[in-house]
């Protein structure tokens, strides 16, 4: 029986609604895997960090 004061997910102002398919070559793949491995991650993590990463530099142009 489920209590009646279980919660459910919670809801973020910033939702993540926006789908995005990409085309890698076999060594771009095998490099974002290996980046995530190594900092024990997701490829969507290592990918978010790296725009994150070139819109910095581009501000501090």
């Amino acid at each position: 029986m489920v209590s009646p004061l279980k919660k459910g997910q919670r809801l973020t102002d910033n939702p993540k609604n926006v789908r995005l398919d990409l085309r890698l070559t076999k060594s771009e793949a095998e490099d974002l895997q290996f980046c995530a491995n190594k900092l024990k991650t997701s490829r969507t993590d290592i990918i978010n960090r790296g725009i994150k990463k070139i819109k910095e530099e581009i501000e501090n142009q």
